[in-house]
């Protein structure tokens, strides 16, 4: 599960700078300053996440089930988060209207809320 969760880490991380510097580059110039500001918002966050999973992946003071439970956490808070984040700054280039789908960045969120929770709860209950 180390290896699976470090790659994730490794793999969030590769997309952050590209998509950071696709931002920084391409979309700068087609996107107003809040919604450049918005997706700088999904990049952020998704690097916190990507450097979170490496450090979950060498940690071995938590047992292989509550890295599991984070790393699924993270998966799908960054996959709704980050991901709605991108698709709602963008929404003006498309012919799609993805505010429909914004309800999902909250819940996003809120994984990655418990994610963290987690890691502090496990490391409380530990003696």
């Amino acid at each position: 599960m180390d290896k699976k969760i470090i790659s994730t880490g490794a793999v969030f991380g590769m997309i952050a700078i590209i998509l950071g510097a696709f931002g920084a580059h391409a979309l700068k110039k087609v996107l107003s300053i809040e919604q450049l500001s918005t997706f700088e918002t999904g990049v952020r966050y998704q690097m916190y996440h990507a450097l979170f999973l490496l450090f979950i992946g060498t940690v071995n003071s938590l047992s292989q089930k509550t890295k599991k439970t984070i790393y699924y956490l993270v998966f799908w808070g960054v996959f709704l988060f980050s991901g709605s984040i991108y698709l709602l700054a963008t929404n003006d280039l498309t012919s799609f209207d993805f505010k429909a789908i914004g309800f999902v960045t909250p819940i996003g969120g809120l994984l990655l809320i418990l994610a963290w929770g987690v890691l502090l709860f496990n490391l409380l209950k530990k003696k």
